[in-house]
């Protein structure tokens, strides 16, 4: 009703202002995107021969055909695949962990008193804050120490423990809102730490659970400092491999296929947003008028 009511009490010139600025900047941010796209689409002579912006006059579907399996990454003419493949396989386990090892850190921080949980609430925090680069020396200690240097484990380790920081930010922000005579019950029926989590809390989590999962599954592809630093050659995520892109052999540049090598490393980010989009916003927001 408030927002039915602010949009009636617009003036008519507010709300086509307020509708052009909001698809100006859309528009902006969509640009390079199309841009990359459409040079996809398009081969690469007909690129040298115009502009790196254009309508394809040929539509080069075999670009992407190309890239996925054949062009070469870092001297390796196997296309983004195996990468790819390195991707999910460190994206897939290190957001299931890191969104449930955070739902059980914010539900212990957030429902159970104890001394100094608010200090390890804080410490745990601390972590979204500091730059990916100081972290970048102990975590090459660490995982030098326990033998997971340029090894998708690795990267899955440091993934999972540095996500616990946004993870259980959301989850305690989210489960202070449960109300605590749920958990008195529980307590006075017997339910312990780990049973009233399972049985009360978690069928409560779904809303902050997917707000979690996408979040950590979209950071987690599209990272691509730890990839480039802690490993190499086979073992290099997406994101660090599109940067060994070449096209030495060839005489002129591959722009087609380096676009639609972007798109598919863009592509599952992208259908996570387009469906679950709503969701993310729907559980960010879930616990705010509680």
């Amino acid at each position: 009703m408030l927002e039915r009511a602010t949009s009636d009490t617009m003036p008519a010139w507010g709300r086509l202002l307020a509708h052009v600025v909001v698809w100006a900047l859309g528009l902006a941010f969509l640009v390079p995107f199309l841009v990359v796209v459409l040079n996809s689409l398009r081969t690469a002579q007909e690129i040298a021969q115009g502009s790196m912006i254009g309508w394809p006059e040929n539509w080069a579907f075999l670009n992407y055909s190309e890239a996925w399996s054949e062009f070469c990454v870092a001297q390796t003419c196997t296309g983004l695949q195996p990468f790819m493949w390195n991707s999910a396989a460190v994206t897939i386990p290190a957001t299931i962990v890191s969104t449930l090892l955070g739902a059980v850190a914010g539900y212990a921080i957030s429902l159970w008193r104890f001394r100094g949980d608010t200090w390890i609430f804080g410490l745990v925090t601390l972590g979204i804050f500091l730059p990916q680069q100081v972290r970048l020396i102990p975590w090459t200690f660490v995982l030098r120490d326990i033998g997971l240097i340029n090894t998708l484990t690795g990267l899955v380790v440091i993934h999972t423990i540095q996500g616990m920081s946004f993870t259980t930010l959301f989850c305690r922000n989210y489960y202070v809102s449960i109300p605590q005579d749920l958990m008195k019950a529980a307590r006075i029926d017997g339910a312990g730490f780990f049973r009233t989590f399972f049985r009360i809390v978690l069928p409560l989590s779904p809303p902050i659970l997917i707000v979690t999962v996408i979040w950590q599954f979209t950071h987690i592809w599209n990272e691509f400092l730890y990839g480039v630093t802690f490993t190499n050659g086979s073992q290099q995520p997406v994101t660090a491999a599109l940067i060994g892109l070449n096209a030495a052999i060839a005489d002129v540049p591959q722009y087609g296929v380096q676009s639609a090598a972007v798109v598919l490393a863009a592509l599952p980010t992208l259908l996570v947003y387009l469906f679950g989009g709503k969701y993310f916003l729907r559980g960010l927001t879930a616990g705010a008028v509680k």
